[in-house]
């Protein structure tokens, strides 16, 4: 579902993949060929949410904002894993946020880390680019190398390849129905 909240709409362009069953609401601003997937939330209702080019939000990620202190910020080609909450941060370019990561208020997600999956990262930590942080509480574990950026760049690339794959199904679909109307006239 998208829908507005006092005035604000989100604004998703035509590019975009946002499964049905994802909820959307208020200051929400999509990149081109970013995705949101089955029962993601993002509530742009207490803080404007921004989601850069080529990025994926996966299935039951919350992204929410703390209210009149925290907004939402993340960048391009960003995978956000299932389950994760992301909330009141700034995700840069490139990194990678595990299923079931816990990011807090105030955090800064340095361009190309990758935050493990189940970690928690506790308000007003700054992740240094190009590390890997694991753990409750989640702490540096390494410095990434190349392989680990190619890494985070391919699962980026799965979900742009599957954005290809809904919005042609999608088509097709509103095509079937259509063609399914005519002939059953």
């Amino acid at each position: 579902m998208i829908r507005g909240y006092q005035g604000k709409l989100p604004q998703i362009p035509s590019t975009c993949y946002v499964d049905p069953s994802a909820q959307i609401l208020g200051d929400v601003v999509l990149g081109e060929r970013s995705s949101v997937w089955m029962n993601a939330v993002l509530r742009g209702d207490v803080n404007s949410i921004r989601v850069g080019n080529c990025s994926n939000v996966q299935d039951c990620s919350v992204l929410h904002g703390q209210r009149n202190l925290y907004p939402v910020v993340v960048g391009d080609w960003v995978t956000i894993g299932h389950n994760a909450t992301v909330h009141g941060c700034v995700v840069e370019d490139m990194a990678l946020i595990g299923i079931g990561a816990r990011v807090l208020n105030d955090c800064r997600i340095g361009e190309g880390s990758i935050i493990a999956a189940g970690s928690v990262l506790p308000e007003h930590t700054v992740v240094p680019p190009r590390t890997l942080w694991a753990g409750v509480p989640a702490k540096m574990r390494r410095e990434l190398g190349d392989k680990d950026r190619a890494l985070i760049r391919e699962y980026a690339q799965n979900y742009l390849d599957y954005v290809e794959i809904y919005l042609s199904e999608q088509a097709a679909g509103a095509l079937n129905q259509e063609s399914a109307c005519i002939f059953n006239r």
